[in-house]
């Protein structure tokens, strides 16, 4: 008997083989006849595709894909991750294109290549149409010049206090910048966003979530126990759970008639007053997955923008004498003032520099979207239905600006190169899913300038390659931003 179920299975092998291989003659078949005409790897690993170079050396895998997209006059490549084509993009025009088409019958923004599993189906990111619009309008008084005000007040308490921990930790020596510093975005934004209703125990718990949600951001997408991207996905859905437990929290202060003292108060002052015009349906749930929305669009991005502005500056001396020089118009540490949105305004020079650290190094170089049916893109080119297309706003930074290369805030000041070529400005989107809180961003940035650049005296511990970029996600120095640190000022001011 067990020699007869030996020889059936055996007698099976060859079918199962000729089986598998026509599956994967097929699987590579479909992926040449999407891909065309298009540079880009002609054979690809069986379903896998090219997700594990992606991984282990992400920086090359978009260096080469961009170098594909860049050897055609389309300004267009082709690859294939994880059983799913994908198109990268470096035309300004059609990364134009696929932001302006932003709907159920052309694209959907995901934001991350799986990012459906991660954040959820009902996300501000995945809305379209009157729905979509209804949010950005209720979200709008969370960055009047009242409401940025208060997040400046908050953003400088914090600044200050980790530029002392960090000329603290350093003396005499250099140490890494990124973990600090997006400990400090991580703290400055829960507290803007949502500060009085987080204790100190929901901080840390908090902290030590969106930290597996990082890790599960760069990880292979292997829903399972014991996986990063399983770690990352329970705990957003913990994350949202407590941003939730904050806007009901919020919703009890605003209906007693207190003042807003955050983010998540701004936006729930509003809310009600609306309800009391025109009633409208909501959840704190809701509520707690748009506030994580916020967290992730914030977080990442900033302390990138935050790392490479040292690394500029500290190569760029006369850039950070120019800024020190500005910013000693309007304020001195040792006064024990706030900086204040009026002053932000002013400086002009300061907003310039920021501007051009985004430009020169967007945070977010790549921006997801799923083509939702066979979409027409070029005269010659139909994208395919499923294929997850890759804008590059990073890639467009490059185009158009005169020696894009060259670091150089006066581009955004008398030359206004910002407007001359605002479409190749996309570090912040474009079309209806345009970042409705990029003034924050960029105050945020020059705060950050303004006081790191008065307050601290620094200098790079340069090594070989230091500068390179790296992906952790969002672009990073490859060391991490290492960096010597004294105190400048004669003492740190007092905010509280």
């Amino acid at each position: 008997m067990e020699f007869f179920s030996w020889a059936m299975t055996t007698n099976y092998i060859p079918y199962i083989i000729s089986i598998t291989a026509l599956l994967l003659l097929l699987e590579q078949i479909s992926y040449l006849k999407k891909k065309r005409f298009l540079p880009g790897p002609t054979l690809v690993v069986p379903f896998l595709g090219n997700v594990i170079s992606m991984v282990t050396n992400t920086t090359k895998f978009w260096e080469i894909q961009s170098s594909y997209a860049k050897s055609t006059p389309l300004g267009i490549s082709a690859n294939y991750l994880i059983g799913h084509y994908i198109v990268y993009i470096y035309s300004s025009d059609l990364s134009h294109k696929i932001f302006a088409n932003v709907r159920p019958d052309a694209f959907h923004l995901v934001g991350h290549p799986f990012g459906k599993k991660l954040f959820g189906e009902h996300n501000l990111i995945y809305m379209f149409g009157q729905e979509h619009k209804d949010l950005r309008r209720r979200i709008a008084p969370n960055f009047t010049p009242r409401a940025l005000q208060t997040y400046t007040n908050i953003q400088q308490r914090i600044i200050i206090k980790h530029l002392k921990s960090w000329c603290d930790k350093s003396r005499g020596n250099s140490i890494p910048l990124r973990i600090l510093s997006r400990d400090m975005n991580l703290e400055t934004s829960q507290t803007v966003f949502v500060g009085p209703y987080l204790n100190e125990e929901a901080r840390k718990r908090f902290n030590t979530d969106y930290n597996f949600f990082n890790v599960g951001l760069m990880a292979l997408p292997i829903d399972l126990p014991g996986f990063a991207f399983r770690n990352a996905r329970l705990a957003v859905e913990r994350l949202v759970q407590t941003l939730a437990g904050c806007a009901e929290e919020s919703e009890k202060k605003m209906k007693a008639g207190e003042e807003p003292t955050c983010l998540i108060d701004f936006w729930m002052s509003e809310n009600l007053r609306e309800l009391s015009e025109k009633p409208f349906e909501y959840s704190y749930r809701e509520f707690g997955g748009h506030l994580f929305d916020f967290l992730f669009a914030s977080q990442d991005a900033s302390t990138s923008s935050l790392l490479w502005a040292i690394t500029l500056l500290d190569s760029h001396p006369h850039v950070l004498e120019r800024v020190r020089k500005e910013v000693a118009n309007y304020w001195v540490p040792e006064n024990d003032a706030v900086i204040t949105g009026e002053h932000l305004r002013e400086m002009k020079y300061t907003e310039a520099v920021a501007r051009e650290v985004v430009r020169i190094r967007a945070p977010a170089t790549l921006v997801p979207h799923v083509a939702g049916v066979d979409f027409q893109l070029t005269e010659n080119y139909v994208v395919p239905k499923g294929t997850i297309v890759f804008p590059s706003v990073f890639d467009s930074s490059f185009q158009g600006f005169p020696e894009p290369d060259q670091f150089d805030p006066d581009r955004f000041m008398e030359r206004e190169e910002d407007r001359v070529y605002k479409k190749n400005f996309l570090a912040f989107g474009a079309g209806p899913h345009q970042c409705v809180g990029q003034r924050y961003a960029i105050n945020h940035l020059m705060l950050f300038i303004a006081m790191f650049s008065t307050m601290v005296d620094f200098k790079r511990d340069r090594t070989d390659g230091c500068d390179e970029i790296a992906y952790v996600p969002t672009i990073v120095p490859k060391d991490d931003c290492r960096v010597f640190l004294s105190q400048r000022c004669t003492r740190f001011p007092s905010l509280d």
